[in-house]
């Protein structure tokens, strides 16, 4: 039974859709303070939340259970990640459930601001007719530059060609191709502050976004620009857009989210060329009921081992691909796993091959895989595919990828290569038919093992009697030999032996295996991979 607790205000639909699942216990706990939080979390394996509630690294810290948490809506600025990534958390939200309302509300924010229609209502309602003051200025023919081409982005440009207006479009991921395709023009954003009309920002708030828009940005602006922020606050510096507001610089902004929320002192109410909107981006019935059912779904699935949408931590592939790609993922970790405990000194770097029909899967949750294998043999917490990374980061081990497409001597084959301080070593393997694994190379000799939950690597000196003497030895201490192979380059050279038991064997009898003649070295590898 999964608990899940639902901290802040969302759709009673996707509150009824937890609550009908037969493994899930649901418990809404709105405005709670983060004591409250803290206090409560250890209970949770989801918590589900918008924008009010602060998952801290302090209630992180406090989540001994947590595995999901899930932001019914598009930013997550109020989730530590590193934080949550670290402990292992998936941290998804929900960016297609509230695109069209956040693009609609842009045009309005757009026409309200260029004809002057809050100013022109409110005076009416003061009995006031006073139609020379409230002179407005067309779309048609303007520059309307974009900073920010994602799902909301592109909702945003879309509408905007409707009122024939030009778009200059920044986005690092744009390319000159698909601008061209969609009749935008490709720019930087220094481009777009000194030839746009209208600047409307779409980014998410991040150490390179924030304060996108400042005051040199602005000084090289066209008198009587017109800004929008209709994405996150703190991406245009509120100092100096209000001070360009003052000055006459810029027209008019239309503002609907703050860098605190809600705003402490209210820095933009005393100027009369603005149009402010409380966070209402996201506040339609439509998108609400839309990004709750998806949190939701979303949410159940991480849980129950499925598929990770929309995570921002995580890769995201599709339940049906994952399917396909599980002989692949036990293969990656298994390879990872047993190469690390036979290899001596520090990992500094991972080397990674794939060869052949593998290739087609998307390798990067697969490369997670082998370094998950990699990892856990050698660090205290649980790692899974949201913290890999980071201890990665932490250790300093850098990780290499490659592909190729070509078929050689199996279909698909991966290949491990670690290095540290004192050697390096390799492993590979493959997949027959759908689910058979195999380990194929180890250490650069051809084997065909499959492999199993205790396995024996001895490397020893190619010459007779060395089967025996090892049975011997395993057989006196009552452990049973489930397979055993060998591999070997030249006759009398060095040879491998490798055997797959049906018991754990302890450090003694590594020891009285290392003191049999001509045995150079041997490696119990605990494999419990799933």
């Amino acid at each position: 039974m999964y608990k899940i607790l639902v901290a802040d205000p969302i759709a009673d639909e996707g509150i009824e859709l937890l609550k009908k699942q037969k493994d899930a216990q649901v418990d809404v706990k709105l405005k709670m303070k983060p004591e409250e939080l803290i206090s409560v979390i250890g209970e949770y394996e989801a918590l589900v939340i918008r924008s009010e509630t602060k998952a801290t690294a302090s209630v992180i810290e406090a989540a001994k259970k947590l595995k999901v948490i899930g932001r019914a809506g598009v930013g997550v600025d109020n989730v530590d990640v590193p934080a949550a990534s670290k402990k292992g958390i998936i941290v998804m939200n929900t960016p297609d459930g509230n695109t069209i309302s956040t693009a609609e509300h842009t045009l309005a924010m757009i026409m309200a601001l260029s004809r002057n229609i809050p100013a022109a209502d409110a005076s009416m309602k003061q009995k006031k007719w006073d139609r020379k003051k409230f002179t407005g200025v067309e779309l048609y023919g303007k520059t309307l530059g974009i900073i920010g081409l994602g799902r909301v982005g592109r909702e945003v440009a879309l509408r905007a060609k409707s009122f024939h207006m030009e778009i200059m479009a920044f986005d690092p991921y744009l390319t000159e191709e698909t601008a061209v395709k969609l009749g935008f023009k490709k720019c930087t954003v220094e481009d777009i502050v000194k030839a746009a009309d209208y600047i409307t920002v779409h980014t998410p708030l991040t150490k390179e976004t924030r304060g996108i828009i400042g005051e040199k940005e602005i000084a090289c602006m066209k008198e009587g620009v017109r800004l929008i922020n209709c994405a996150r606050g703190g991406i245009i510096d509120e100092n100096a857009l209000a001070a360009g507001l003052k000055s006459g610089k810029i027209a008019g902004a239309a503002i609907d989210v703050y860098e605190k929320e809600p705003p402490e002192n209210y820095i933009y109410s005393e100027i009369p060329n603005t149009v402010l909107t409380p966070h209402l981006g996201a506040s339609t019935e439509e998108a609400q009921v839309s990004v709750a059912i998806a949190i939701a779904n979303q949410v159940m699935e991480a849980l129950r081992g499925g598929t990770i949408r929309n995570a921002v931590n995580a890769p995201a592939v599709p339940a049906e691909i994952l399917a396909q790609m599980k002989p692949y993922i036990i293969l990656g970790e298994t390879l990872g796993r047993t190469l690390v405990q036979i290899i001596r000194g520090a990992v500094k770097s991972i080397e990674i091959q794939y060869t052949g029909q593998v290739c087609d899967y998307n390798t990067a949750y697969l490369t997670l895989s082998i370094v998950r294998g990699v990892l856990t043999p050698i660090v205290k917490e649980p790692v899974n595919m949201v913290n890999a990374p980071l201890i990665l980061k932490e250790k300093n081990i850098v990780v290499n990828e490659s592909r190729s497409n070509v078929v050689k001597e199996y279909s698909s084959f991966v290949k491990v290569e670690i290095v540290t301080d004192k050697e390096h070593n390799s492993i590979g393997g493959t997949v027959f038919g759908k689910d058979n694994i195999r380990i194929s190379r180890l250490s650069g000799f051809d084997i065909d093992l499959e492999p199993a939950a205790y396995m024996l690597v001895i490397v020893n000196k190619d010459v007779p009697g060395m089967v025996g003497k090892i049975g011997t030895c395993l057989g006196r201490e009552n452990i049973n030999i489930a397979s055993l192979q060998m591999g070997r380059k030249l006759i009398g050279t060095e040879a491998t032996t490798l055997l797959t038991l049906d018991n754990p064997i302890d450090e003694r009898v590594i020891t009285e295996l290392g003191k049999i003649e001509n045995i150079r070295s041997v490696k119990f590898v605990k494999n419990d991979v799933t």
